[in-house]
């Protein structure tokens, strides 16, 4: 593989076992970055490993779920061992179960905010200490981009209540740790797709919009947005990308 803009950097992905966390991860190998894939699907993740070398990209997979704090740490702590920093975190497992209030499920409600809130939480607080120990490195900088939702700006629909909740907290999370971490010279940005096809999408998700119509986006689209946010030069942070599909109005 030639020499990329992320050549010698070492990035964590959660979610990485398909859709955006997946493409995240060949678009992150494919500029020379080394990729750890984070998710519970050990075998989906050892194929996206074996892709990512058989294109040349280097990659490690680890089997975790974000909700579980101790493995997390243990985890990251296994990364901090083998690279010594991590210079990109991105934060993309998730979870959707929409529907009407009174009909809701609590342990749906309890397991969008354990993935999309507390996972976020639990990764975000293992890694700091080795992101922060990558601004020292040859970029200058470290980046933390975690995969919102338009959601997290509006509230789409009354059956997105704790979805909503949960991505509306990322926002302000992301906000308060951008603002705590400029003197580190840590990067922290939000990307936020509308609808993006996916198997949430086009396998019958709990309340997911349907993406096996039309023209949605797709996960390299988003994958393309966190790349350009962590090949900024090292003067430029980027906070927010929101992306929609062209035919999306709200």
């Amino acid at each position: 593989m030639t020499q990329g803009r992320l050549t010698g950097t070492v990035a964590v992905i959660t979610g990485a076992s398909s859709g955006i966390g997946e493409a995240t991860a060949h678009a992150l190998a494919r500029e020379g970055s080394t990729v750890v894939l984070l998710a519970r699907r050990l075998d989906r993740l050892s194929e996206v490993v074996e892709a990512i070398e058989s294109d040349g990209g280097q990659a490690r997979a680890r089997e975790v779920d974000v909700t579980d704090a101790a493995a997390v740490a243990e985890v990251v702590g296994d990364v901090g061992e083998e690279f010594g920093c991590i210079d990109i975190l991105v934060n993309n497992a998730g979870f959707l179960a929409n529907g009407p209030a009174l009909e809701a499920d609590l342990d749906e409600w309890h397991r969008m905010v354990d993935v999309n809130v507390t996972g976020v939480l639990n990764t975000t607080h293992a890694a700091l200490p080795l992101v922060t120990a990558a601004v020292g490195r040859a970029r200058g900088v470290a980046d933390i981009v975690t995969v919102s939702s338009l959601a997290g700006r509006r509230v789409p629909t009354p059956e997105s209540n704790v979805y909503s909740a949960t991505k509306h907290a990322v926002t302000a999370f992301s906000e308060a740790i951008r603002r705590e971490l400029v003197p580190r010279r840590v990067r922290v940005g939000l990307v936020e797709p509308g609808v993006v096809r996916s198997e949430m999408t086009t396998g019958g998700g709990k309340g997911a919009p349907d993406a096996t119509h039309g023209d949605p986006l797709v996960a390299e689209d988003i994958a393309d947005a966190i790349l350009y946010i962590v090949t900024r030069p090292d003067h430029a942070a980027v906070g927010e990308i929101v992306i929609r599909p062209s035919e999306q109005e709200r």
